[in-house]
This record gives structure tokens, sequence and C-alpha cells, in this order.
């Protein structure tokens, strides 16, 4: 084992691009919240110091909270989130089992529809989900925001490829006991899954947390705003260059999405690891 270890020099190089890699994915971040911090006369100072001479944090984090309802906004964003995944998970799972480990005509077929749809970007099926909607009178509503994205064809292939992964004795034992094929996904996949579920949790939760584009073209009423809308009505109710609580709302929307990933961090790797690419 040890005559394929990397020579020194190698690993020093690996690790310093390691480094160079996270100082600039993690610098945006920081200097959100050292801006965050700042009174606003040291945000336009002509001399640049990343940390504060005089504490700024109480007044914008003051200002973010209460010049626009953010902490509704916040609420409005774990409800739209919290409803998605849910959905997702009620559809995705026994989707995927069937994909996995049933044998059925034109199995190869639907997955390779899956694959396609993967290539899709939302944006493109955004005009006529528009329109449909629209003639159900469902927009301006929690129902606009959710339902475009019960199905998630990347949420399929992910959990389709761990349960390729799951022993076929496992679901015939389950079989031969009696257990129904719903039963099979609910409490013998599901369980097993946890950590592909939990991997594609933090991607689905993410992704929709943050997501702009469709929440400013399906909701109009302020009180269903998203994070995402908020920091932007928040811009507009502001001066324009109010950067230091335009920094707070940033820091505070991004928060429970950090929090949630390091709680989550060792079932995410393992999702991710043990999910695998499997034929």
């Amino acid at each position: 084992m040890t005559g394929h270890r990397l020579p020194g020099s190698l690993r020093l190089v690996r690790h310093l691009v390691l480094l160079l890699g996270t100082t600039v994915m993690l610098a945006p971040f920081v200097l959100m919240v050292a801006t965050s911090l700042k009174p606003k006369d040291e945000i336009f100072a002509t001399r640049f110091h990343l940390l504060p001479q005089r504490l700024g944090a109480a007044e914008n984090y003051y200002e973010a909270l209460t010049q626009v309802p953010l902490l509704h906004f916040l609420l409005n964003g774990v409800i739209v989130t919290a409803a998605i995944f849910t959905l997702q998970v009620i559809v995705n799972v026994p989707a995927a089992y069937a994909l996995a480990k049933l044998r059925f005509r034109g199995r190869t077929t639907l997955f390779g529809a899956v694959l396609v749809c993967l290539l899709i970007p939302y944006q493109a099926t955004a005009l006529p989900i528009y329109i449909l909607f629209y003639w159900f009178g469902l927009l301006n509503t929690y129902a606009a925001l959710v339902l475009p994205f019960t199905i998630s064809v990347f949420g399929i292939f992910l959990m389709r490829q761990f349960f390729l992964g799951v022993p076929d004795d496992l679901i015939d034992a389950a079989r031969i006991d009696g257990m129904s094929e719903y039963g099979i996904v609910w409490s013998v996949m599901a369980p097993a899954a946890i950590p592909a579920l939990v991997a594609f949790g933090i991607f689905s939760v993410v992704a929709h947390w943050n997501d702009y584009f469709w929440p400013l073209i399906a909701v109009a009423d302020h009180s269903l705003y998203t994070p995402p809308l908020g920091i932007a009505f928040l811009k507009l109710n502001g001066e324009g260059t109010a950067y230091g609580p335009l920094m707070a709302a940033a820091t505070i929307v991004i928060a429970p999405l950090v929090l949630a990933f390091l709680l989550a961090q060792r079932r995410f790797v393992e999702g991710i690891t043990f999910t695998g690419l499997k034929g």
C-alpha cells in the first residue's frame, strides 16, 4: 500500500490546490459576514479592513429584520422547501424503486427519459407551467411555489442508483413474508436509503431555498415572498446602497442552510459515497 502513496511534493501541491480552492469558495461568505458587522462609513471607506474597526452589527441586523418582514419570508421558505421535499420523497422513492428493482416492459425507455429530462433546465418549462397555473387559478399561492417541483428527475436518478445496491435477497425475503410492493418501498427500501435521502434533501432544500426565478414570476403578494425575494424587496425598500443591512439579511438567510449541512454532513457524505453510478 505504501508503494502507491504520492510523493511528499505532490501531496503538498495537492493540499495547496485544495487550500486555494477552499479560500476562493469561502471568501465571498467571509466578506458577507464581515460587511454585515460594519457601520456604513467603514463599508465605503477608502482603506479596506476585513474586520470592523467599530461594530455596526446591531443596527444592520435590526434594520434587516424591521425594514421588511424577513422572519415571515424565512417561514415561507421553510414551508415551501419542506412541502417540496416531502412531495418529492412521496413520488421519487416508489418511482426509483420501480426503475431499480421491478422488471417490466419499457423500464429502460423510462429510465432513458429520466436521463433526458436531467438535461432540460426548468426555466425552459416555466412559461407553459405559468399558463397552466393561470388557467387553474393557482398563481399567487403556496401551491404555485410547490407543485412544479413535486417530481424531481434528479431525485429519481439518485435514489435509483442507491436502490441498485440493495440486495435482491432482502426484497425477496420481504415478498415471502407477504409484504406488498408499497410495503417494501416504505418499510424496507426507504429506511435503507436514509443516507441517500439526506443527500438528496440537502440538494433539494438548497436549490429551492435559494430559488429566485420561479417565485419571482409565480407570486406577487408580499406575504408569499421567499427569502431571496425578501432580500430583493429589502434592497428596493432601502437606499440602494444599504449594503450593511443587505449583507445582514443575506447572512440570516444563509445561516439555516449552513447549520442544516453541518448537522447532516456525515449522512450527506455517506449518501453520495454509497450511491455511486451503478449500471
